[in-house]
């Protein structure tokens, strides 16, 4: 078994570029990390290029010989402690983390569908993470994000989802006002939370609806509330 002892190995300094939104849209890729979203990734056959795996975990073993032998299909590669924590973006790792490709999103909402949430520049990771978390508990397939809506590929979001990024579909709108105009189109009721409202979410009828979510501090953009 050969073991990366270098932090300058190409390969690791490729990883440790997709912690970098550009480059993660360059190579088409992102990272999982952590024994549950890696078990989350297999399940859900995500198209994984690499799983990379400190060495210590496995004789510690904090790494379970099941899962060791599940992903042994895959490219693994093994480093030294020193040089997983170069490549980590968690303070306590679990000595486990994959490279993989980024889903081909459908760029078209099923008209059937009958809840849609649109998020119009979200900003904070965590919060992005969380509501990809509710719609998968919920059942619900599809979001659509802004373009200057928090990278849902940031390594943060991808923590807080627990999974769901693998079986949320996310649409990401260059032009959020026309894609609000084209849901219209299809049927959908435009609604957009609002903290200057008496009516609650809990009095509406969630069929065929696309529900606005805006940044955190501005709210839905005046552009859309027209």
């Amino acid at each position: 078994m050969q073991i990366i002892t270098s932090k300058e190995n190409e390969t690791i300094k490729a990883i440790k570029k997709l912690k970098d939104k550009k480059y993660r849209d360059l190579q088409n890729e992102y990272i999982v990390e952590g024994i549950k979203m890696i078990e989350e990734a297999v399940a859900e056959n995500a198209n994984i290029h690499k799983i990379v795996i400190c060495e210590e975990c496995v004789k510690d073993g904090v790494i379970r010989q099941k899962l060791l032998y599940t992903i042994a299909k895959y490219d693994v590669i093994y480093v030294t402690k020193k040089v997983f924590e170069s490549i980590t973006d968690v303070s306590n790792p679990q000595g486990i983390l994959a490279v993989i490709e980024k889903k081909n999103e459908k760029q078209e909402i099923g008209k059937k569908d009958d809840l849609i949430v649109v998020l119009d520049g979200l900003q904070d990771p965590g919060n992005l993470g969380t509501i990809l978390r509710t719609l998968d508990s919920a059942n619900l397939k599809h979001i659509i994000l802004s373009k200057d809506t928090a990278d849902p590929y940031n390594p943060k979001v991808v923590r807080s989802t627990m999974g769901a990024i693998y079986r949320i579909n996310m649409i990401v709108s260059e032009d959020i006002k026309e894609t609000i105009r084209e849901l219209h189109k299809n049927g959908y009721t435009i609604l957009a939370t609002s903290l200057q409202t008496n009516k609650s979410i809990y009095d509406v009828s969630y069929q065929k609806k696309a529900i606005i979510i805006g940044n955190e501090a501005k709210g839905v953009s005046k552009e859309l509330l027209e």
